[in-house]
């Protein structure tokens, strides 16, 4: 075997043993999801009406015109006395959302509700700026944060505050996110049971195990005190809810997730508004990791949290191996094949299944714990790995900037304001670009398509279900930010229950 071969095999398995450890990480999640199950917080009874404190509800928002009106509506229905509860409308809008919002803050005022309409020039600090300067004119000792696609329930308030009341060290209560559009098309679909494991396992494993987990930047309450011993908000990385959270809790501040309290939010139904989302996430991670991974680890917090936030926050860095597996895995293949090196098979396909398997574990489990229909849920799981597969390429692109110092500003996801099956998003305005990224998919895509032949046409047949993984993956994203892009089409997009 010569040089060159040695260096590609060593190389492949290297980055596959990665991967497994990241995978039986998913399975040690569930392991304290399940293990910590007494430990889950309890619904407190609501406060007496007498006895509660002042809050400020901010909503940040950023050309938002077709749900703008809808959030500010939601929450002017807020169960909680009027005289104490403040609503900051914070629009840095450069379009017809600033009109509609201004009209929906004077309607609601009208009625009697105390909302103020603040709007930025220069977007300095883009969200944590807006967060930032409505924060130094609110008056509420507790603050509540929303943005434009949430339905905030009107019980809200009444059933997360009894959790500060109950703890003065807790600084932050998170409710789980809904899905007001999931059954839209297999996109949103996806995205739902994506988000749904993010909040249950790793939000309830976390938060069960004492370890540190993240204010998801919408449907939580902060504690004001917490916001500023913390630091404030700050605006130097994408994410700057994960950023704060982790100081918060460094500083000592504990935190709450209540699954069963849920704000509905409107999923992104554009393949490349959701890759957008996800690279402003992947490379905000990724700047949080290097901004505070050194000061967690300096901290005198027990060994098994800094173990946690590591996995956490590093977790993204997994697809720059992706996209290095996906380009090792043919030659990795080809040489074994030419050398006789079978039993090299028994190595690799372990490996893979570490890594797969746990994800298929790890969905199952949450959709399990959340619906009774779970097991026909069960069929999106091998889209799902897919298109986690495909977004590898984006996600990388997102890792890199973050490593490299590569500033940019914070792009909103857009949304259209869907609620039903019959609702459009075609010819709205918002849309993403694709730049050249879906031809890469696609090439991609391609690739492992001839390397599904190759293995077919010489028998490797243990491959193929994590080749076609990877083949699926690439062309399905790449594919489907093509045709929406320039056909304006909703071809892929449908699922098959939900299309006419």
């Amino acid at each position: 075997m010569s040089l060159p071969q040695t260096l590609i095999l060593v190389l492949y398995f290297f980055i596959l043993s990665i991967l497994a450890i990241y995978g039986w990480h998913r399975y040690y999640l569930v392991y304290l999801y399940m293990k910590n199950r007494g430990r889950a917080p309890q619904a407190l009874p609501a406060p007496r009406r007498d006895s509660l404190p002042a809050v400020t509800i901010q909503l940040p928002i950023f050309n938002e015109m077709y749900v703008a009106d809808r959030l500010i509506a939601a929450v002017c229905e807020m169960d909680y006395p009027a005289h104490l509860l403040e609503i900051q409308v914070l629009d840095d809008s450069t379009d017809e959302t600033r009109e509609i919002a201004e009209l929906a803050v004077r309607r609601h005022a009208a009625r009697g509700r105390n909302i103020q309409y603040l709007h930025r020039v220069d977007r300095r600090g883009y969200k944590a700026g807006a967060l930032e300067a409505g924060l130094k004119e609110a008056s509420g000792e507790f603050i509540a944060i929303f943005d434009a696609d949430f339905i905030p329930p009107p019980d809200f308030l009444m059933r997360t505050l009894p959790h500060f009341a109950a703890d003065p060290k807790i600084g932050m209560v998170q409710a789980r996110w809904g899905h007001i559009n999931q059954d839209y098309s297999l996109l949103t679909k996806i995205q739902s049971i994506l988000l749904d494991a993010h909040f249950v396992l790793e939000h309830g494993g976390r938060n069960r195990a004492g370890c540190f987990f993240n204010f998801n930047g919408t449907a939580g309450v902060w504690r004001r005190q917490a916001i500023s011993s913390a630091g404030g908000w700050q605006h130097d990385t994408l994410t700057e809810d994960l950023d704060l959270s982790y100081r918060a809790q460094l500083a000592g501040w504990r935190f709450v997730f209540l699954p069963d309290v849920i704000a509905p939010a409107e999923v992104p139904v554009e393949m490349n508004s959701f890759k957008s989302q996800q690279h402003r996430w992947a490379k905000g991670s990724i700047q949080t990791c290097l901004k505070l991974m050194p000061r967690i680890l300096r901290s005198n917090q027990p060994f098994g949290v800094k173990a946690e936030a590591f996995f956490h926050l590093s977790a993204n860095f997994n697809y720059v191996l992706m996209s290095l597996l996906s380009i090792l895995m043919f030659p990795a293949m080809w040489i074994r094949y030419n050398m006789g090196l079978y039993e090299m098979l028994l190595i690799d396909i372990p490996l893979f299944a570490a890594a797969t398997l746990s994800v298929c574990n790890f969905y199952v489990v949450s959709q399990r714990e959340l619906y009774t229909d779970w097991r026909q849920r069960l069929k999106y799981v091998p889209f799902l790995m897919s298109i986690g597969i495909g977004l590898c390429v984006n996600n990388t692109r997102a890792v890199l900037e973050a490593v490299f110092g590569n500033q940019s500003e914070f792009t909103r996801t857009p949304k259209y304001g869907i609620e039903r099956a019959s609702d459009e998003w075609v010819g709205k305005k918002y849309h993403q670009s694709v730049g050249v990224q879906p031809i890469i998919e696609l090439a991609l895509g391609l690739y492992f398509t001839g390397t599904v032949f190759y293995a077919l046409a010489n028998q490797i047949y243990g491959t193929l279900p994590f080749l076609m993984l990877f083949q699926v993956g690439f062309l399905y994203t790449g594919l489907l930010s093509i045709l929406q892009q320039y056909t304006g089409d909703n071809v892929m997009l449908k699922a098959p229950e939900v299309a006419k």
